[in-house]
């Protein structure tokens, strides 16, 4: 089974290409998704979020404020909680791909924003970015009405370059001319992975 990595920066489009890879019958696992169900009730984080940085809960859940309040300025604190979140990640992420193997999908998309800057790129044999102008990145983010110019800006400044991005990517998707042109650009990506994976099937190197 072939392993294509999806990413691109904050306000790319990157979740709305997720979708239109899941709405052609793709395997899609969701980085954010998993990390999110690891802080609900009952998650597999909550316990060792708790007993690390103590007063973080919220009805049972991780109030990620709350968490974000105590490793934002605190680079040893960040390590810890990556430390305990990374390895929880990771196994969500196997159990997915072991789920996929078993369904029989010719290929699987692992939707991670920080792809490469976790070194997840090496853990796929492609990668498709999802690239748009910077302004129009820009605009959608503060459309949103959920940070700052200035919080957009440095999360911006935390993550590679769109360009750097681009530079190692296998496929690049832009987001900036509708929803159309990204579907038929998935299409045909969809359509060549199913065909290389086919291929390899044929040859015994599934």
């Amino acid at each position: 089974m072939i392993i294509l990595g999806l990413t691109g920066s904050i306000g790319m489009g990157k979740s709305a290409t997720a979708a239109m890879f899941k709405a052609l019958g793709v395997p899609v696992y969701d980085a954010d998704a998993a990390v999110h169900n690891l802080y609900e009730v009952g998650g597999a984080a909550v316990g060792p979020l708790s007993e690390r940085f103590g007063d973080i809960l919220k009805n049972g859940a991780v109030d990620r404020a709350a968490l974000r309040a105590k490793v934002v300025d605190d680079p040893d604190a960040m390590k810890d909680l990556e430390a305990i979140v990374h390895p929880l990640v990771g196994l969500s992420q196997l159990n997915f791909r072991q789920e996929a193997l078993e369904s029989g999908a010719h290929f699987a998309v692992l939707d991670i924003p920080l792809l490469y800057e976790t070194g997840g790129d090496k853990r796929c044999d492609y990668v498709v970015v999802v690239s748009a102008p910077a302004e129009l990145q820009k605009e959608r983010v503060l459309a949103r009405g959920e940070m700052s110019e200035e919080q957009f800006e440095q999360i911006r400044a935390k993550q590679m370059s769109d360009a750097e991005k681009r530079s190692r990517a296998d496929f690049i998707i832009s987001s900036a001319f509708g929803f159309d042109f990204a579907r038929a650009h998935v299409q045909a990506i969809t359509d060549l992975l199913n065909q290389i994976s086919a291929e390899k099937a044929d040859d015994g190197h599934a």
